[in-house]
């Protein structure tokens, strides 16, 4: 008993030791990670990457790449935020600081007011997408109408309404600049992109008279069948191109980055395969995230070292 008395105290703090260790072992750096006990590599990788804004408008082909892009990002270690923003406010963010990456540039045509309002302010990238139409769009069991003049001599329609967009959009400017140009007496209605196909959707179903602002690549040309309206007096312009601005600084905070999505082009199956990819999921992620695990070789590509 009087070597258990000897060694009783030793005994007591071996055992608190083994038991605080237990406890609180979590708290110990964790060599394969760098970190506490939590498997934290992501959140380091993130931490290290830094967070990355892009202004996402309510275009399908926008949504579609800011979303897809958003899930490479982050898988590169970046943390991503996808803002919805109007075309106005984009440019202005961009040139403020406030956002990192607009995906969505039409030139040299549609979007030519921002770029001659903000050119020294904003970073101009590559084109990602080459080939592009936009104007005035109905169905095509419409046949009486197939150019705009003819919306001035057609009796199809009870009010003579134009579906259109966000009322910032430079389409609806466009539009606009259409009915004097044409001398149509006929109202633009601001609404949004999604807004815009589902009146057009329904109205394809009943088989109803309607003509939206619309623009190519879009997905609706896939599932529909629909015509642009002949624009004689070119006030949509020819074809354009689509490309993406940066912040000015993105590309010395982040080269990889700005070097990726200079890399980054699609073309008409592959942008329409992924509109269609969202379209037809239960979110955007999914749909997004479906299109990447089928096309990672093209991803690979783009963000090659």
């Amino acid at each position: 008993m009087k070597h258990l008395r000897k060694w009783l105290p030793a005994i007591v703090l071996g055992a608190l030791l083994v038991i605080l260790a237990a406890c609180g072992g979590n708290e110990e750096p964790d060599e394969s990670t760098g970190e506490t006990g939590e498997d934290t590599e992501t959140t380091e990788t993130s931490d290290e990457k830094g967070t990355i804004s892009i202004g996402m408008n309510n275009w399908a082909e926008n949504v579609a790449v800011s979303n897809m892009w958003k899930l490479i990002l982050e898988d590169k270690g970046y943390e991503v935020e996808l803002n919805s923003v109007e075309k106005g406010f984009l440019y202005e963010a961009l040139a403020s600081g406030d956002l990192d990456i607009g995906t969505e540039i039409w030139l040299p045509n549609t979007d030519a007011p921002f770029y001659d309002k903000y050119k020294d302010e904003i970073d101009w990238r590559e084109n990602w997408y080459e080939g592009t139409q936009l104007g005035l769009v109905v169905p095509k069991y419409m046949e009486d109408v197939n150019t705009i003049e003819d919306l001035k001599t057609t009796d199809a329609f009870e009010e003579k309404q134009i579906v259109g967009i966000d009322a910032g959009a430079s389409l609806m400017g466009l539009t606009e600049d259409a009915l004097k140009e044409y001398d149509l007496d006929w109202t633009l209605a601001a609404s949004s992109g999604p807004t815009m196909t589902a009146e057009l959707q329904n109205a394809i179903e009943d088989e109803e008279p309607i003509v939206v602002t619309l623009w190519k690549p879009h997905w609706a040309f896939a599932e529909m069948d629909l015509k642009f309206l002949e624009d004689t007096k070119q006030v949509y312009g020819e074809s354009e191109n689509i490309s993406y601005a940066a912040r000015k600084g993105l590309k010395e905070d982040h080269p990889e980055l700005v070097k990726w999505w200079d890399n980054f082009e699609l073309n008409d199956q592959q942008l329409g395969s992924l509109m269609a990819d969202l379209n037809e999921a239960d979110s955007p992620e999914e749909g997004a995230q479906k299109w990447i695990d089928e096309h990672q070789d093209l991803i690979d590509e783009w963000t090659a070292e």
